[in-house]
């Protein structure tokens, strides 16, 4: 999945997401890396919808609000999950090296565990007990050494030298022991869950082995209260006891769920490491399907889109109705400049999508707009237009939506859209040249007029 700018093939995007807060829970060992940054988020329909379906029952058993709770994915190899706001972020690592759907329904539910035990809120309260603690330490050592000083007394600086140190430490393992009482509950509230949909807990349990066995390793030697989360080994401990009661723990993911669960797999080890990646994956059986969608993948990637092709064919023969290998062939065509047949192959994506993927729908207006011709424009601009009131943040699906409109010799709502999608991007000096030039063009009074002063009049 090489992360370029701009849309890449296959339906997987990416963009930069904000610098998560400090109340970030993370599943794996210790605050992910990303967490001090910005991180890569993909975008792909078909791997979204097979997660929001792994996390809708659970989300429902958490008593969460399914439509509140939008799930990111990230580009990062680490397997790694972890909440922030109302988001479920999930590495993409975490998803090629989960051998079941089970595995990842269970970082789901631990996720889904933090959500609804508003941990993200006690946490910040946690933390500004902490850094209260650090500080009412730091003065009283600051006036022990006052008083020390006072006096002559070089022993009483000492001392109070020695609160000031010991300070911060002290309030970082009360805020790593919480987040640690935090962690198991999230795993108790994901056993409740799982058990409530009749599902096994055996894939956590994978999950924590996997981890134990990481660290033993590594060959580091812990120091269980300088972490954030519970040692593995702890954790397998309770959830072991705990599966052990359950009456779904034998409970296998049904057949169907698996093979898609493989073709995510495969489309993920295609963008990220090509054929010897999805070969690598599927060293037990080349032949499946999943691993000759990958294989169909890789070699667009690898620049032969005519042989891509003739393998997308043959995969849809089996699965003509599934809509991501139709949305994919789309993408193909577009490569090879048959529009009108793209055209077709994404409208079929549009109409078998069960989820109505405003992803899909975006690319379908792309494939109208780039055929260039007059009389696609209008129903371009119906397709993106569906696509960006279900997703105001795609700022592509803006840019296509100016082109259209720009086509058809609107000018005054090419330059709206490109606000409104600025706006949305973020960039707001950009955003307001659009809408000046907008507002020259736009009848007084107009609803986008008034959108375009809106935007304008921002900040001021």
């Amino acid at each position: 999945m090489a992360m370029n700018s701009g849309r890449l093939r296959g339906g997987i995007v990416h963009r930069a997401f904000s610098a998560m807060t400090a109340a970030t829970l993370t599943f794996a060992m210790a605050l992910p890396a990303q967490a001090q940054g910005k991180v890569q988020v993909v975008r792909d329909a078909e791997i979204e919808t097979l997660l929001r379906d792994y996390a809708t029952p659970v989300l429902n058993a958490a008593g969460l609000k399914t439509s509140r709770v939008q799930i990111v994915l990230v580009n990062d190899q680490s397997f790694n999950a972890f909440v922030d706001g109302q988001r479920i972020f999930v590495n993409t690592g975490a998803l090629t090296a989960a051998a079941v759907p089970n595995e990842i329904i269970g970082v789901l539910a631990h996720e889904a565990g933090h959500l609804a035990g508003g941990h993200q809120q006690r946490l910040r309260e946690q933390i500004a007990a902490a850094r209260t603690l650090a500080i009412v330490g730091s003065l009283l050592g600051a006036g022990a050494i006052a008083a020390g000083s006072i006096a002559g007394n070089s022993g009483g600086a000492q001392a109070g030298g020695a609160l000031i140190t010991a300070a911060p430490g002290i309030a970082q393992r009360s805020l790593l022991s919480y987040r640690r009482s935090e962690e198991m509950n999230a795993d108790q509230a994901a056993a409740r869950f799982l058990d409530a949909t009749g599902q096994s807990m055996r894939g956590m349990l994978t999950t924590f082995e996997r981890f134990s066995q990481s660290l033993s390793l590594s060959g580091v030697q812990v120091d269980k209260y300088q972490i954030s989360h519970p040692l593995p080994r702890e954790r397998i401990a309770l959830l072991e006891e705990l599966a052990r009661k359950s009456r779904h723990f034998d409970a296998q993911d049904p057949a169907s769920l698996v093979q898609r669960h493989q073709l995510m797999r495969a489309k993920i080890a295609a963008y990220s490491g090509g054929a010897t990646a999805v070969a690598r994956i599927f060293s037990q059986d080349r032949t499946s399907l999943a691993a000759r969608y990958g294989d169909a993948i890789a070699t667009d990637l690898a620049g032969n889109s005519a042989a891509a092709l003739q393998k997308l064919d043959a995969l849809i023969k089996e699965q003509p109705k599934n809509p991501y290998f139709r949305e994919f062939r789309g993408e193909v065509l577009l490569k090879l400049r048959k529009g009108d047949e793209a055209i077709k192959e994404f409208s079929q994506a549009v109409k078998l999508d069960p989820a109505k993927s405003a992803l899909i729908r975006a690319r379908l207006g792309f494939a109208l707009v780039s055929s260039g011709k007059p009389g696609n424009m209008s129903r371009a601009i119906e397709e993106l237009r569906v696509s960006v009131q279900s997703e105001p943040d795609n700022f592509s699906a803006y840019r296509h939506l100016s082109q259209a409109y720009a086509q058809t010799g609107d000018i005054a709502n090419a330059d709206l859209i490109m606000a409104e999608g600025n706006f949305r991007a973020g960039n707001i000096q950009d955003a307001k040249v659009f809408a000046a030039r907008a507002l020259q063009t736009m009848p007084a009074g107009s609803p986008g007029a008034l959108r375009a002063n809106d935007i304008l009049t921002i900040g001021k």
